[in-house]
């Protein structure tokens, strides 16, 4: 087979023939086809590795998920013990870290994106955000460490019970006793809030960039301010690719450890947070909800991770810990659900 070509040159047609055109073509064509096959192999071989380790898991937790596994607390004896510390941990501090996180984030990115101009500070702001987002999170632990306890035991101290301000010199105001402990709920989601921020970031701007720009400039033309532009058009507009950024960074914080371990996490908790224990005690006891921020918890990354380094030499612990795994592994499913949900029902609801 030959490939032909031509042009003209002063009003004359002229034609040529490139010989051996078809062993070429055979031969990327082969090329492509083991590429397919090498990424096909890679993929099932992953798939494989993963189904193997879901199943070694299931094996080593049969017998020990059951419902007082869930509603138990920690114990030495493996037969007893339980992951209701762990849970309750977990949900209030992902949900004080969202709380934290979200605002922040999409706020920046909305800033970013939409308001602030395209100058040398910004775009080295730009930059760093990417290089934030590849940081260990380790790293992120460290800098709560040696930067939001000091500040606890700095605000403790400030609103310490035993303190008195002096009113007009004639009062004297007793200020509540405010108790913050070391590893507590708030240190631990403000430096989860580090870790996830540049991801919440970088996502939310991707939203917000894929908007076309014919919406904010006929919302514009309309008479609409910048605000509106963002609040009514853009913001609902990128509502799916943000709400699917800021899940998957959730379920980041859900499944880390080690800036927890960092900032002095309980590892072995026989008490929720708070002391709330069920979701009936929120209804009928919502004062102790105050208390959940400056008590102390613990995560069920890090009750695995304990668990697992447990001696014992029949193996208990080591079932105890595989069903902790199986627990975490629905709840982030259940986040990653979540997610694929609100894309799908925001994604409908845009009307272009």
């Amino acid at each position: 087979m030959s490939v032909v070509s031509g042009g003209v040159t002063d009003g004359v047609v002229s034609v040529s023939f490139t010989a051996g055109s078809d062993s070429q073509i055979r031969q990327r064509l082969r090329l492509s086809r083991y590429f397919m096959w090498l990424c096909r192999l890679v993929t099932y071989a992953s798939l494989g590795v993963l189904a193997v380790l879901l199943l070694s898991i299931m094996w080593n937790s049969a017998g020990r998920l059951s419902w007082s596994f869930l509603s138990s607390h920690y114990s030495m004896h493996p037969d007893r013990c339980g992951i209701l510390a762990g849970l309750w941990g977990t949900f209030w501090l992902v949900l004080l870290t969202a709380g934290f996180s979200i605002p922040i984030g999409v706020g920046s990115a909305v800033y970013l994106e939409e308001m602030a101009k395209d100058t040398w500070l910004m775009r080295v702001i730009r930059v760093n955000l990417s290089n934030l987002a590849g940081v260990p999170s380790i790293v992120y632990g460290i800098l709560g460490l040696t930067a939001f306890r000091p500040l606890m035991i700095q605000l403790q101290s400030l609103f310490d019970g035993r303190h008195a301000v002096n009113v007009l010199g004639m009062f004297r105001l007793r200020l509540l006793k405010l108790d913050i402990y070391d590893g507590s709920v708030l240190i631990g989601a403000m430096t989860m809030s580090l870790v996830i921020l540049p991801t919440v970031i970088i996502a939310s701007q991707e939203a917000l960039r894929a908007v076309p720009a014919s919406i904010r400039v006929a919302s514009l033309a309309l008479g609409a301010t910048r605000w509106q532009t963002i609040w009514r058009q853009v913001l609902p507009a990128s509502l799916p690719g943000i709400a699917t950024g800021v899940i998957l960074s959730i379920s980041r914080a859900i499944g880390e450890a080690a800036p927890l371990m960092m900032i002095g996490v309980l590892t072995v908790a026989s008490m929720c947070p708070g002391g709330l224990e069920s979701p009936g005690q929120l209804l009928s006891e919502p004062g102790r909800v105050l208390a959940v921020p400056f008590d102390q918890f613990t995560a069920m990354p890090v009750e695995i991770y304990d668990w697992s380094k447990q001696p014992d030499p029949e193996d208990r612990f080591t079932a105890v810990a595989a069903a902790g795994i199986l627990v975490l592994l629905a709840v982030l499913l259940t986040v990653n659900a979540a997610a694929m949900i609100v894309r799908y029902r925001a994604g409908r609801q845009l009307r272009w």
